[in-house]
């Protein structure tokens, strides 16, 4: 490809991801209009769907926060999971509902901001119709292998699958999920092949490694405690720093991968047109609720770290992600079914 080529996709992608940015500017200010009755939110149980299935990062982080979202707002919150096509079905589901702050989501950075470049059918637009309310945590993914392949560190796993090309296989949560990301980043960076199995969630691919029916995957968290109890091997951290929690593990960057990056934030959205008063209730409760010292270490057992932004750095964000992985995502030519 020419370097022309190469300059007209990425002003593309830096085009997209401002438009992407703008959109979701103006959905969050979608809500200014404030009917008497909101004021009063919530009066009734609010609903907090999940678009992963339980035992994810998502679901984990979900009911570390319920507690003290609870008690801010007053009413319960009601977790719902709806997973299934890499996050789409539970978006669909908080889209369709109504604007007045009863359903809220908690999604994954990637589901909002990659899946409308991978599934070409969406009944919505993540940009135009949710509105970002608060980041919880930046969700890290670790390289996790069964015991009984033959390598103990990064470039062994590498000869592993450079000799065995197409015959191991690796799982994450569904298509366009970071840790599917960060699994087909791994392939292009270290020249290696091996085949995707996407899952309906987090938990279900973590039995299949654990299992030994799955060679690796990139873990989001709920496998390191598999790690500690010794059903799976830790051999390098997807993030630009080391991970805190295991300061000996080296990253991919160290481990002859310069510039890996997969990291990627979860949040709190709610449908565009919510009114003020449920977007600062809620950032108020995921605010308390991440000083508890009870939820930093559910987040730390994930391997996360609490994302500490504002509104708006929450909101910007999504253009970072959807520029980062985006040029993976098409270089590969990354197509949900």
């Amino acid at each position: 490809m020419t370097s022309h080529s190469h300059a007209t996709r990425r002003q593309g992608l830096k085009a997209a991801s401002a438009l992407a940015v703008s959109a979701l500017a103006v959905a969050a200010l979608g809500g200014l209009a404030l009917p008497a009755q909101a004021q009063n939110w919530p009066e009734k149980p609010v609903r907090l769907v999940v678009n992963f299935a339980p035992g994810g990062a998502a679901d984990v982080l979900a009911r570390a926060i319920l507690p003290q979202l609870t008690k801010t707002l007053g009413q319960p919150v009601v977790i719902e999971n709806k997973p299934g096509a890499g996050g789409n079905i539970g978006i669909a589901e908080t889209v369709r509902s109504a604007k007045d702050g009863y359903t809220l989501l908690l999604s994954s950075g990637g589901a909002i901001t990659i899946n409308p470049m991978i599934y070409e059918k969406l009944s919505f637009d993540p940009a135009r119709d949710l509105t970002p309310i608060a980041a919880v945590a930046r969700v890290h993914v670790y390289l996790e292998t069964h015991p009984d392949v033959p390598a103990k560190n990064v470039a062994e796993f590498i000869q592993y699958l450079k000799a065995n090309p197409g015959k191991v296989s690796y799982g994450s949560p569904g298509q366009g999920s970071s840790p599917h990301l960060a699994g087909e980043m791994f392939k292009r960076m270290a020249k290696v092949d091996a085949v995707h199995a996407p899952y309906r969630g987090a938990a279900p691919a973590l039995n299949d490694v654990i299992s030994g029916q799955l060679q690796y995957w990139f873990d989001p968290g709920p496998g390191l405690k598999h790690v500690d109890a010794g059903k799976l091997r830790l051999l390098a951290v997807g993030s630009p720093q080391r991970s805190p929690q295991y300061p000996n593990v080296p990253t991919l960057a160290e481990s002859g991968l310069p510039g890996f990056d997969a990291d990627t934030l979860f949040g709190i959205y709610a449908p565009t047109g919510v009114p003020d008063v449920v977007v600062n209730k809620v950032r108020d409760g995921i605010a308390k609720a991440m000083e508890q010292k009870n939820v930093r270490d559910i987040v730390a057992s994930l391997g996360a770290t609490p994302a500490v932004m504002t509104r708006k750095q929450f909101i910007d964000h999504h253009a970072v992600e959807a520029e980062r992985f985006g040029e993976l995502v098409k270089s590969i030519g990354l197509k949900a079914d």
